[in-house]
This record gives structure tokens, C-alpha cells and sequence, in this order.
């Protein structure tokens, strides 16, 4: 525990609202359910244009764009007028490894201090470090946890497989809009967190009965986005990278997050079995991977039966990945980027967005350094890497974007 850190109380969780950095656009409304249903209230850090300069004189020049992006909304946020600062506690998820992100948790509560607020930081992790008397993940609100992770992805796949082609402007974010209503009234009762087909079956169809144009009568380009967790998923990571895609007319897709989520745990097992944990640890890991990953293949099944994209199996994809890289390539989002982008060019996404923050070795290591192989093994592919920089030229950005999608 670190000793600058404020205690998070039993009471707290009665009086305080958690707030999490927006890293999960389309998972957000889900997660704050799963965590009501565990008796916290949770929100999301808002989006701020300008960052205080004094983050700058807070913050080392050698952390990356992440960094900055996180904890310059987050300090914007607690230096807002408008914030009550009394009550309000900060979450940030740390999956542990040689990442910088590493150390954005005690890098936050130094900001904090040095700011003069007193704010407990609360740590995500799967290692159980960094507890707080009030705060703690309990089998339950990790199940709820999970349900919302996967109602996420399939709602973002089907939104992103059927907007662009939508008759009337509008429809599929109304539906989409709906159901996350819906399951997010679910999930914070602890209804429908275990898979049950007639729930998903019934999300589908809403979506297909959306008015759309056929691929042959509005003809598209695919781009698929990989990438480092947060760039990939955040729109303050991106830039809004989803909005510049679709105004400039683009059919594009992420793969889900549960894959992110088998990938942080199926590492954790590998590490611990290195450093000879027990049987009984060892036994816990390999079933919540096995529990993930028979809801992540009834999902698909269903996507697929229904004429939709569904996404890829995580041993599947660990076996693509594994022509050109080792599975203990792990350090941050490893060999998993090089998976999924594999995955989308087979797919039939032709143009691969990489993205990746500005300066992170673990990205030049797991994504450029594996270009020139896949670009062998896809030689009719476009595929690059995007970087991003908190003041980066938006021009030089976009222009780079469009040389790889044209």
C-alpha cells in the first residue's frame, strides 16, 4: 500500500463515487452495472479538450501518451469547480508486466498529492495487490463483470458490422441504445449474467431487423483497428477514430475485449506456473479461461449462424499468432495485436490499422517489429502502424490514416 495513498473505507463505499478513465467506450454503461451490482457506484471520467498545463511540470516527459491522456483528463476532472472532490475516489486498471502503465497508480497518487487533494486511488488487478478495507471483487461481481465484457463486444460488433450500412441514419444506435439500457438494468440485479442464448438471440435479431443496404449496393472499404488496449478502444486514446472512419465512409471493426481480458489471465498462469504456484492457483485460472471462453464460443456460434462476423476463438488465435511469435512475447498487449490483426485480415478486412501510443517500446516490439512478416504472409494487405502523441499534429495523423485506407 502505498503510504501516500488515502485508505478507501467500508464507509466510503456508501458515500463515494468511484470514477474509472474511459477506456472502454463501448463496455462503460455495462461495467458501471456489473459494479452496482457488487454495492459500488462507479462512473466515468469525462472527456477534456485541454489538459492542465501543470500536468506537464506533474508528469515525466519519458511516460507515454497514455499517461498523459489518462491522468491529464483525470486531473482536469478533479480541478473542475464543478467536482466534489469529498466524495469521489479514483479507479485505475492495471494488468500488471513491464508496461508503463504499471506505475500510472502511484504516478496518479503522487499528482494527486502534490495538487493538494486528498482522494483515495483505488487498483484493478488480478494479483490482489494494493487493498483497501472498502474495496474488494467478489466472485459475483466478477461473473457480473464478465456478462458485461461479452453483452460489450457483441453489441460493438454488431453496431460496427451494421451502421455503415443502415437505410435510415440513426436506427442501429437507437437499438444499440436500447440494449444497453436493458442489460445494464439486467446486470446491476445480477438478471441474464450467465449466457443465455434467448437473450443474445433476441439482441440479434433486433439488430438484423434494421433496414440496410446489401455489401454489393453499398460497396465499402473494410479497415480492421489492432492495437494497444487503450489507443484501440478509448476515443480520447484515438482521437475519435471511429467518427474519422465513418465520415469518410468506412465499414470498420474492433475485436471484443474478452480476448484482452483471456489474454491478461492466461499471462498471469503462465507467469505463476514459471514461479511454481500451487495446483490449487494454477486450477482457478484454467477454469475462469475455460468459463470465458465457452461464452466467448456460444457467442460466435450464434453471430455466426445469424450472418454476422463473430470473434476470434483465443486459442485459435494464439495458434495464428504463434507462426511468427513466441506465446511468451507477453509484456503488455504482446502477441495478442499481432492475433487480432491476423484474424481481421482473414476476415477479409484488407486495411489494418495498428495503433499505438508514441514511445512505447512494447508496441515497436509487438507491432512494427512484426510488419515485414505480415506483410509477407498478406502481401495484398495494407498494413501499418499509427501512432499517437498528446501533441501530436491531428494532419500528419489523419493523412497517414488515409494513405493506409486508400
Amino acid at each position: 500500500m502505498n503510504k501516500d495513498n488515502i485508505l478507501f473505507t467500508k464507509e466510503m463505499k456508501k458515500t463515494h463515487t468511484i470514477y474509472m478513465p474511459d477506456m472502454l467506450h463501448y463496455h462503460n454503461d455495462l461495467l458501471i452495472a456489473a459494479f452496482s451490482f457488487g454495492g459500488y457506484k462507479l462512473a466515468i471520467v469525462p472527456e477534456y479538450k485541454e489538459i492542465p498545463t501543470q500536468l506537464l511540470g506533474l508528469v515525466n516527459s519519458g511516460y507515454c501518451t497514455c499517461a498523459m491522456d489518462i491522468i491529464g483528463n483525470l486531473m482536469g476532472f478533479v480541478m473542475d469547480k464543478n467536482t466534489d472532490c469529498s466524495s469521489i475516489a479514483i479507479l485505475e486498471p492495471q494488468a500488471g508486466g513491464a508496461c508503463r502503465a504499471g506505475n500510472y497508480y502511484n504516478l496518479i497518487i503522487q499528482c494527486l498529492k502534490k495538487s493538494g487533494f486528498n482522494i483515495p486511488v483505488l487498483s484493478l488487478n488480478f494479483m490482489g495487490e494494493e487493498q483497501h478495507p472498502g474495496f474488494r471483487i467478489n466472485i459475483r461481481m466478477l461473473l457480473a463483470a464478465v456478462s458485461a465484457v461479452c453483452y460489450g463486444d457483441i453489441l460493438m460488433s454488431l453496431y460496427q458490422q451494421i451502421r455503415p450500412y443502415e437505410k435510415n441514419p440513426g436506427d442501429t444506435k437507437k437499438v444499440h441504445e436500447k440494449w444497453i439500457k436493458r442489460l445494464s438494468d439486467d446486470i446491476s440485479k445480477g438478471k441474464n449474467i450467465f449466457f443465455r442464448e434467448k437473450i443474445y438471440q433476441a439482441l440479434i435479431d433486433d439488430f438484423k431487423s434494421i433496414p440496410r443496404f446489401s455489401h454489393e449496393e453499398k460497396p465499402l472499404k473494410k479497415v480492421g483497428v489492432a492495437g494497444e488496449i487503450y489507443i484501440k478502444y478509448s476515443p480520447i486514446g484515438n482521437r475519435h477514430l471511429e467518427e474519422f472512419l465513418a465520415k469518410n465512409e468506412m465499414e470498420y471493426r474492433y475485436e471484443g475485449f474478452l480476448n484482452y481480458c483471456i489474454y491478461v489471465v492466461y499471462t498471469q498462469m503462465k507467469s505463476d506456473e514459471m514461479n511454481l504456484a500451487s495446483r490449487f492457483a494454477l486450477g482457478v485460472y484454467k477454469w475462469l479461461i475455460s468459463y470465458m471462453i465457452r461464452i466467448q464460443m456460444k457467442i460466435g456460434k450464434n453471430l455466426e449462424k445469424n450472418g454476422f462476423i463473430a470473434d476470434g476463438c483465443f486459442e485459435k488465435m494464439k495458434e495464428k499468432a504463434g507462426q511468427i511469435l513466441n506465446e511468451y512475447c507477453n509484456i503488455g498487449d504482446g502477441w495478442l495485436v499481432l492475433a487480432e490483426a491476423m484474424e481481421l485480415l482473414e476476415k477479409g478486412y484488407d486495411k489494418i490499422l495498428i495503433v499505438h501510443p508514441f514511445g512505447c517500446l512494447v508496441s515497436h516490439v509487438a507491432e512494427r517489429g512484426v510488419l515485414k512478416k505480415l506483410r509477407k504472409m498478406y502481401p495484398k494487405a495494407n498494413i501499418n502502424t499509427i501512432e499517437y502523441d498528446y501533441d501530436q499534429s491531428q494532419t500528419l495523423r489523419e493523412s497517414r490514416i488515409m494513405l493506409t485506407t486508400s
